[in-house]
């Protein structure tokens, strides 16, 4: 008896597609219940469009009681970077988007599933079944092109400028007959399966697309591979498969899969599966001299998602500026809803926009200031104590060495109905709030001298000499104001910028001088957290200190 085709390619299948389908039975999940996935690829740092789309599957899978799955696309091994997968895995427990199933174990968290193994590389045995399915029907065949061959069709095609592509009249081992395939494999001559497409394919392919809605886009007609010569399989082949067995109902991902999508339905009907629903999303972009392009992972740092990380932005400064990109209502919802969880935030993918979403780190940066805003101290704190370990030990040693007092000094301008908007990420810290600390305060110092508005040293020394003798008691807030306005006064300085201006050479300065030597004298910077408060978180002992070595300074 002469083995089939299908034999001689998959000795070792057993199983048919209706014994896999029975293994992976459907969900048991409530009947509006979204079950998505992220399948990044282990072959480079984390895109924060990874992140962007990672968030859009965990958001509608869990609004809707769903299932949010990691699921590793490592077929192409030779791009495949050491620790990928861990590197992966980390990035979204750093984002808070645990997935429910998947292919890791990291840290105090356990990701696992019944619908595994999570790793396309371990599912070779699956894909066999469905190669071997479409052999059989002849929907599908084994090629033995070599590059060689391949490269020369392609160069004969522009030479007669025709459609490149594996097709048709081009495909040259499409016909081939079962004594044929039989001979060549016992060669041993390497192969790829390919599935065979109409050719000429009139068939439009109609989908509907939760984002763009419907869409009639031309039917496949090129014979694409959909098992590598390692029986490793394409992404358009191992899609079909692994979404069908693990039952995802909705497809999130980039619109560069639009022209592919035909085969991809193509494929799902060939194989008698049904197609899911789809929402191809569209990338995240920049504005660069003038014109849109997409964010490069070679020319935009921020392109990684590590980036963020490295900067210290909370993660759900991230998130929340990503639900912005999303869906634009979310900012007027965040307005009404201040206190509520962003995934609470009724996300519809119907209202996202298809064209480009462009990333503003001056959006971003305003939206973390709020995030932060609504940090108490010690949550600020801890968030720049866990980023300064690792980005900024030097930072973290000075501001773990006396946890009270660092707290108190996150504390300045943090109440109230309109907190301090200062930070926009932790490594805004050493610049906001640094000359808190001594070391920090004396390093600037240092470096670039004290940054006095333009009054004679004798002033400084004499408004350092007022403040000193009343420092030690200072009153309540309405009349240290006061007193420090007398003083102005007393010492030849105008009560406000509009006397002064009226009358120039009247004055040795305006009030905001004096209270500008007093800022400079405490921090070393123009712009700081609202100076009664500085007083009163820095301590009597250290303020006087500094004022003492600024009098010491100005009398030179």
């Amino acid at each position: 008896m002469t083995m089939s085709t299908a034999d001689l390619l998959f000795p070792d299948v057993t199983r048919t597609p209706a014994d896999l389908l029975a293994e992976y039975a459907p969900r048991d999940l409530p009947e509006d219940a979204i079950v998505s996935r992220f399948a990044p690829s282990p072959t480079g740092f984390i895109h924060i469009g990874g992140i962007y789309t990672a968030l859009i599957s965990w958001m509608l899978t869990n609004q809707t009681d769903g299932v949010y799955i990691l699921r590793i696309e490592d077929t192409d091994q030779k791009r495949q970077i050491e620790e990928g997968v861990r590197q992966i895995v980390e990035s979204l427990m750093h984002f808070g988007l645990v997935p429910d199933e998947g292919p890791y174990t990291i840290g105090p968290v356990e990701v696992r599933g019944d619908y595994g193994p999570y790793l396309q590389s371990e599912r070779v045995d699956i894909y066999k079944v469905f190669a071997r399915d479409l052999v059989e029907k002849g929907l599908a065949y084994p090629s033995f092109q070599t590059s060689e061959e391949l490269e020369a069709m392609r160069e004969a095609q522009k030479a007669q400028k025709v459609k490149p592509g594996y097709y048709g009249p081009w495909a040259k081992d499409r016909e081939l007959t079962e004594e044929q395939i039989a001979e060549r494999l016992a060669a041993g001559e390497p192969f790829v399966i390919r599935v065979r497409a109409p050719y000429p394919n009139k068939r439009k392919a109609a989908i509907k697309d939760v984002v763009r809605g419907k869409m009639e886009l031309p039917g496949n007609d090129k014979d694409m591979v959909i098992l590598k010569s390692d029986f490793l399989p394409t992404y358009h082949f191992a899609h079909a498969v692994d979404d069908t067995l693990m039952r995802v109902n909705l497809i999130v991902r980039g619109d560069e899969w639009l022209s592919t999508l035909p085969l991809h339905v193509q494929l799902f009907e060939m194989l008698d599966l049904p197609v899911p629903t789809y929402a191809h999303i569209s990338p995240i972009g920049k504005q660069d001299e003038g014109s849109k392009r997409k964010l490069s992972k070679r020319k935009d740092p921020e392109a990684a998602a590590s980036y963020y990380l490295e900067k210290g932005y909370p993660a759900r400064a991230i998130l929340e500026y990503c639900l912005n990109l999303i869906n634009s209502q979310f900012e007027n919802w965040r307005v009404e809803n201040p206190e509520a969880p962003f995934a609470e935030f009724p996300l519809d993918l119907s209202r996202m926009s298809p064209s480009l979403a462009l990333f503003d780190l001056d959006k971003l940066d305003s939206i973390s200031k709020d995030v932060i805003a609504t940090y108490n101290a010690q949550e600020v704190y801890q968030a720049a104590l866990d980023w300064a370990r690792e980005y900024d030990p030097d930072l973290a040693a000075i501001i773990e060495a006396d946890r009270d007092y660092s707290i108190t000094v996150f504390g300045v301008e943090r109440g109230g109905e309109a907190p301090r908007k200062d930070l926009a990420n932790w490594s805004d810290v050493r610049e906001a709030y640094g000359f808190f600390w001594d070391e920090l305060y004396a390093q600037s110092i240092a470096e670039q001298g004290y940054i006095f508005p333009d009054v004679a040293p004798e002033d400084i020394a004499s408004v350092m000499d007022f403040i000193i003798g009343h420092v030690q008691d200072l009153p309540d807030r309405d009349t240290w104001l006061q007193d420090m306005r007398d003083f102005s006064e007393e010492a030849g300085f105008a009560p406000n910028r509009k006397t002064y201006k009226k009358d120039p050479d009247a004055y040795k300065g305006q009030f905001g001088d004096v209270m500008m030597i007093y800022r400079v004298a405490l921090a070393n910077q123009r712009y700081t957290p609202d100076l009664y408060e500085m007083v009163q978180a820095l301590g009597i002992e250290r303020t006087v200190a500094r004022l003492e070595r600024v009098k010491q300074w100005a009398e030179g």
